[in-house]
């Protein structure tokens, strides 16, 4: 028989058994319809947010083309070549962006703000709507000695003000003249700590605020004419390059519009898509259970197929046609479920995604899932179906079923490792984060290879147990290394699960307890940016004298960018993720003599404090291993539209979780001579007076106006907000890999059913009553659970502290009470699904299924 009429025989005989209907494989097909809506509906919806943000993208940026500069206005030859973008028709808006204090006129408080000044211009693409909605020439216009402010509702509630009411801001007044309800490019703004102001760059020259070196960013918006299509940017872009190469401004387009945003909803695509492919591999056991329990069952039938001649390879082809078909059942459900996640998704996130998802069906992020769905079941299904070929007719036509001590040939091995490399190798592909991915992935194999040792281990362990006089212990520990016994599918299936969940809540809670109490006791109680050379001095004598106890510290800041790394633009180069945030944008950089007193020195040497030769750094350890550098390496930095390279001289270990004031680079004082600078003051106080922090506060915010103060608490705060978001996220992505667990728990529960009969009517015909039977089982379901939580609490534990300091570089520690829920989740799981599912079992006859033995 050919192998093409030897196929379509197969699926003929395969379709013909399907008629039966599906029993046996309710769990399968939830296990994969459930990792792969996990796997599609998490990338529909971080495809959807994307097309919505490209959607957008003009009003996202409210232009077509921004040009950031950091402490610096545009040049009269960089506005002359912004002008003639815009040439014939084309328009043009500029903006700044900075913090700052506004103040009740009285002086009873103060709060934190972030200022935008905008021109008449702003804005060239999107709505700016307010309540109530003015004129554009009211909103900000100079009346009786008042300019005007448009503010979010959380400064009013904050303040305690109204609509109507005057406050100040720097050296002058303001009168509230609205509240805006939405502001088109907040989201390219980025990732703010304070509430908005609005105001206009008249009223900003007004207040004061910007002084030599202060911490302000100028926009520069533009609005191309009609018709300039992507290919005109790229030229603007390159232009801009070649003609300004030491401009130091940062350039975004349209198509750009919220890169930080953009990139987060990758990262957290790919931790929710990792996770999903772990529910589909534990989903992966029960497609094993399954089958092997399915082939137990059609013993007859492949000896049949045998007896009559069939090749071995035939009766193989006919269940991998079933397997396949059915897998298709649950690929299908979980791609409708995919579908209708990211309609949930949106409805769920209108509140706190600033930008509204693309609604439709995304067929690369549903094929991607059907594909990840269809590889699991083939090589989750190869081992039992080679371990059903290779077993002789006379075998399979005996009562105990296929010899589960038999092996499949090696080809089915063979056949089953191409396939889970071919599902690392995707999961790789998609991944955002190679790295990231790569040790998920070794971790999952590692996991499957430590679970069935361990599973080996409980079964030798029982076995070589002393014997105990409770019947019902006896029966428990026999149960556990019997032949056939349930102990590898239980461990396998729970393990991975809980190992997950242990990960992800030790994630959680470290988070947590970072943010809510190692950091605040280790941070500083207030940060003041902005102070001028001319303030310094008096700002310290203030402090000290409200607080003389305090500890005050301060160094002298400005803003650059690194824009090469020994002599290579750093946009040419492939910058591992890790280090990548130190390129991402200005960083704050400062110079010193003397090395700061918090940091030690891992590698190299402090200059002189008279040194005077060519301009030396200090980098921080960790980033400069991140980015492959080392000692004698230069980078080039642009400080205020000027390029200033500097020889690595030092690497500094640097804690960022104690919120101390701390630089990535610490430059030699020659290096920025002459240079304005404003400084950053650090005030540490030695307990938490609420009376004193708000005496500071008012004090420091009456006398110097423009200096900025930001109290930790309010960062806090900020940081507990996202936290909780996140760990939403988390608890729901723990919940999927639980899931998963817990069908396949069931799963191999109900294919151990059948031996269970047997032995239940055996030991009740020789006296065994329900009662022991019910409390063996029990006790072994207990022994399991207990034993899976403790490799899930190590493994995790270990997953954990890799992930909290190793990737996120804090402190991890262990959670005791997520031990006790990990091990009271484990047995509430083994025990109440296996009495669950062996209740029926002690129900049984024993004449009828003595009848049949």
């Amino acid at each position: 028989m050919s192998v093409m009429k030897s196929g379509i025989l197969a699926l003929r005989y395969a379709l013909r058994e399907m008629r039966g209907g599906l029993s046996g494989f309710y769990v399968f097909i939830a296990c994969i319809a459930l990792g792969v809506a996990a796997i599609g509906g998490v990338n529909s919806v971080a495809q959807s947010v994307g097309d919505g943000i490209a959607a957008q993208g003009r009003s996202i940026l409210a232009g077509d083309m921004s040009f950031a500069l950091q402490q610096r206005q545009a040049t009269p030859l960089e506005k002359q070549f912004l002008d003639k973008q815009i040439q014939p028709s084309g328009r043009l808006s500029e903006s700044a962006t900075m913090r700052s204090m506004a103040r009740k006129p009285d002086g009873s408080d103060q709060s934190l703000v972030e200022v935008k000044a905008v021109d008449q211009n702003y804005p060239l693409y999107g709505d700016l709507k307010t309540s109530p909605q003015l004129p554009s020439d009211k909103r900000f216009a100079s009346e009786q000695g008042l300019y005007g402010a448009l503010v979010s509702q959380l400064f009013l509630d904050r303040m305690g003000l109204a609509i109507g009411e005057e406050v100040l801001l720097g050296t002058a007044r303001f009168q509230l003249r609205g509240v805006i309800d939405e502001e088109p490019d907040l989201l390219s703004d980025g990732f703010s700590f304070a509430p908005r102001f609005m105001i206009s760059l008249e009223a900003l020259s007004a207040a004061g605020l910007v002084q030599p070196g202060s911490l302000v960013t100028h926009i520069y918006k533009v609005a191309l004419p009609d018709g300039a299509g992507d290919s005109t940017l790229k030229q603007i872009r390159e232009q801009a390059a070649k003609d300004f190469p030491n401009a130091g401004w940062n350039i975004r387009t349209r198509n750009n519009a919220a890169p930080s945003l953009t990139a987060n909803i990758e990262r957290f695509s790919q931790f929710l898509t990792l996770v999903g492919l772990t529910a589909l591999i534990v989903g992966g056991v029960g497609v094993a259970n399954a089958v092997r329990a399915y082939l137990d069952s059609k013993r007859a039938v492949i000896a049949m197929f045998k007896s009559l001649g069939a090749p071995a390879r035939f009766a193989v082809l006919v269940y991998l046609f079933q397997i396949t078909l059915i897998a298709l059942i649950g690929i299908v459900i979980g791609l409708g479920l995919a579908i209708l996640i990211p309609f949930g998704a949106m409805a769920a996130l209108d509140g706190y995604l600033p930008v509204t998802g693309m609604s439709g069906i995304y067929p690369w992020s549903l094929a991607l899932a059907a594909v990840f769905g269809l590889i699991t079941v083939w090589a989750f299904a190869s081992i039992p179906l080679g371990r059903a070929r290779a077993v002789a007719p006379t075998e399979l036509l005996r009562e105990n079923g296929i010899d589960h001590h038999g092996h499949a040939p090696w080809i089915y091995f063979a056949f089953a490792l191409v396939l889970m490399a071919l599902l690392a190798g995707l999961a790789l592909y998609v991944a955002y984060d190679r790295r990231i991915a790569i040790v998920f992935i070794s971790a999952t194999i590692v996991a499957f290879i430590i679970l069935r040792l361990v599973a080996y281990l409980i079964q030798y362990i029982a076995k070589k147990a002393p014997r105990t006089r409770s019947t019902a212990l006896r029966l428990a520990v026999g149960n556990i290394y019997r032949p056939n016994a349930l102990t590898s599918s239980v461990v396998l299936s729970l393990g991975l699960g809980l190992t997950l969940m242990v990960a992800l809540a030790l994630v959680d809670g470290n988070l947590r307890q970072q943010v809510a109490s190692n950091i605040p006791a280790q941070a500083p109680d207030f940060f003041f940016v902005d102070i001028q050379n001319s303030e310094i001095d008096g700002f310290q004598k203030l402090v000290s004298g409200i607080a003389p106890n305090g500890k005050i510290t301060a160094a002298p800041m400005l803003r650059g960018r690194v824009v090469q790394l020994n002599g290579t633009d750093v946009r040419k180069m492939e910058i591992p993720a890790a280090g990548g945030w130190v390129l991402r944008g200005d960083r704050g950089i400062t110079f010193s003599e003397t090395m700061p007193d918090n940091a030690t020195l891992n590698e190299g040497a402090w200059w002189p404090a008279d040194y005077s030769g060519e301009p030396l750094v200090s980098f921080a350890a960790q980033e400069a291993q991140d980015l492959g550098l080392k000692i004698g390496d230069t980078i080039t930095v642009n400080v205020l539209g000027r390029n200033i390279t500097a020889k690595i001289a030092n690497f500094r270990q640097v804690q960022w979780e104690t919120l101390a004031m701390n630089f990535v680079m610490v430059f030699s004082p020659n290096t920025f001579a002459g240079a304005p600078v404003t400084w950053l003051s650090t005030l540490t106080l030695e307990n938490g007076d609420k009376a004193l922090t708000a005496d500071i506060l008012r004090q420091v915010t009456q006398t110097y106006p423009t200096i900025t103060s930001v109290g930790v608490k309010d960062a806090v705060e900020v940081a507990n907000t996202l936290i909780s978001q996140l760990s939403t996220a988390i608890r729901a992505a723990a919940s999927i890999a639980l899931a998963a667990s817990v069908l396949v728990l069931g799963g191999a529960l109900a294919a151990g059913n059948r031996a269970r009969i047997y032995d239940a009517v055996v030991l009740k015909t020789l006296g065994a009553t329900r009662g022991t039977l019910i409390k063996a089982y029990v006790l072994e379901y207990m022994l399991l659970g207990i034993a899976t939580a403790v490799f899930a609490l190590f493994a995790g534990g270990l997953a954990g502290w890799y992930v909290v300091a190793q990737i996120m570089r804090l402190k991890a520690a262990f959670l005791p009470d997520v031990a006790g829920m990990t091990i009271l989740i484990a047995l509430i799981l083994t025990i109440g699904f296996g009495l669950a599912g062996t209740w029926r079992v002690l129900g049984q006859k024993p004449a009828n299924i003595l009848r049949e033995l």
